[in-house]
C-alpha cells in the first residue's frame, strides 16, 4: 500500500505540473463539524472551535476554527488535487475571488436533519444549497456563464454527515429512541441526503462524493458517554453500518434517476476502525483518547487551553479530542478517500 501511494502521488504531481492547474477545478464542501473549516466562527452557536488549543498544528499555529490541531481530511484533498489554497469557509470572506476555485459550506453541528441544525444553531444542508446557489451566482458574475457551467459540472462536491444526528440528537433525545427505531431514523436521514443530492444536481452539480458513517461507537466521547465496558460500542456500530448500506442503496437509485451522475461513496467507517483497532499499524500509540484534556469526552468549548492533561505531540494519536480525528488521521484518512474517489476526477 505504502508503494501504492507513493507512485499515486507521483503521477498526480505528474500531471498537476504538466497541466499547472488542479485536477478538478473547484472544491466545495458541505456537512459537519469534521469538514467545518471556520463557518460556526461566524454564528451564535456553542460549537465552535476558533481557540487553542485547536489549530496549533496549524500552518498558522492558530485557531482556524477547524475541530482538529490542524488540517481537516478535505484540506488534504484540495493539496492532492493541486489546489493552492484551502476551500474558505463560505461566511467567511467578503472578498469573493476568494472563492474561484470553490467554498466550504460545512457547519459543526449539522446533520441530515434540520432539526439537528436547529438544537446546535448550525446551519443546516437546505441552508448550505442556498448558499452553494449564492456563490454560483457569484462566480457566474465573475466569469461568465458559460465557463461557470463547467465549474459547476466538473467541480468535485463533497459532503460528510449523519454523525451529529445520531450521536448529538437520537441517541441524547429519549422521545426519539422510544418512538423510532434506529431504521426508520436512518430513512428519514436519507430522504433529506436523496433530497441534497437532487437540489445539487438542479443546479448543475455532476461529481459528489458522500462518506459513510465512520465506527460512532468507537469515538472516545460516545464510548465514555454511552459505553460501560471502556471499548466500542457494538450496539452504536451496528446502526452504524445499518445506515451505511442503506446510504449506499439510497446512492444507487439516484445514480439510477440521473445516469450524468458520477456520485461516489466514501467509506470511511473500515478506514477509521482500522486506525482505532491496529494503531500501531498505523504508526500511533493511542485510540482511545483524544490529545486533548483527558481525551474520552471534551470537544468543542471543554477543549480548551485550560484543559489539564492536554498532549504535548499529537502525531500519535488518533483522536484529537473525543470525537474528531488528528491531523495525522485526517492525513490517512484523505489518501483513503483520494483512492475510493480516483472515478470523480477522471
Amino acid at each position: 500500500m505504502k508503494y501504492f501511494w507513493h507512485w499515486l502521488f507521483v503521477l498526480f504531481s505528474l500531471m498537476i505540473f504538466i497541466n499547472g492547474d488542479p485536477l478538478v477545478p473547484t472544491l466545495c464542501i458541505f456537512g459537519d463539524s469534521v469538514m467545518d473549516a471556520g463557518n460556526n466562527n461566524h454564528l451564535n452557536t456553542l460549537f465552535r472551535a476558533n481557540f487553542l488549543p485547536y489549530g496549533r498544528d496549524f500552518e498558522t499555529h492558530k485557531p482556524t476554527g477547524r475541530f482538529s490541531n490542524g488540517k481537516l481530511a478535505a484540506d488534504f484533498i484540495g493539496e492532492y488535487l493541486g489546489f493552492e489554497t484551502y476551500p474558505p469557509p463560505y461566511l467567511s470572506t467578503n472578498n469573493k475571488t476568494l472563492l474561484l476555485a470553490g467554498a466550504n459550506f460545512a457547519s459543526a453541528g449539522s446533520g441530515y436533519a434540520d432539526q439537528t441544525a436547529r438544537l446546535y444553531k448550525a446551519i443546516s444542508l437546505p441552508r448550505q444549497v442556498k448558499y452553494y446557489k449564492e456563490w454560483q451566482d457569484h462566480m457566474i458574475s465573475m466569469v461568465g456563464k458559460e465557463k461557470a457551467s463547467v465549474m459547476f459540472s466538473s467541480g468535485l462536491h463533497i459532503l460528510s454527515a449523519g454523525s451529529s444526528d445520531f450521536l448529538q440528537n437520537y441517541y441524547i433525545n429519549p422521545a426519539l429512541r422510544k418512538f423510532y427505531k434506529p431504521s426508520k431514523i436512518a430513512d428519514i436521514l436519507l430522504t433529506s441526503y436523496y433530497t441534497f443530492v437532487k437540489n445539487l444536481y438542479s443546479l448543475g452539480v455532476k461529481r459528489i462524493g458522500v462518506t459513510t458513517l465512520p465506527p460512532i461507537g468507537c469515538l472516545p466521547a460516545a464510548i465514555t458517554l454511552f459505553g460501560s465496558k471502556n471499548k466500542c460500542i457494538s450496539r452504536i456500530n451496528k446502526v452504524a453500518r445499518m445506515f451505511n448500506n442503506k446510504l449506499n442503496v439510497t446512492s444507487q437509485d439516484l445514480v439510477a434517476s440521473y445516469p450524468d451522475l458520477k456520485l461516489v461513496v466514501f467509506d470511511i467507517y473500515h478506514p477509521l476502525l482500522d486506525l482505532i483497532t491496529k494503531p500501531s499499524d498505523n504508526g500511533f500509540f493511542e485510540s482511545r483518547r483524544g490529545c486533548c484534556g483527558t481525551g474520552i469526552v471534551e470537544t468543542s468549548l471543554l477543549c480548551n487551553a485550560r484543559s489539564i492533561g492536554t498532549c504535548s505531540n499529537a502525531t500519535g494519536y488518533v483522536f484529537w479530542d473525543g470525537v474528531h480525528p488528528s491531523e495525522a488521521a485526517n492525513e490517512i484518512l484523505a489518501q483513503t478517500l483520494l483512492e475510493q474517489g480516483l472515478g470523480l476526477i477522471s
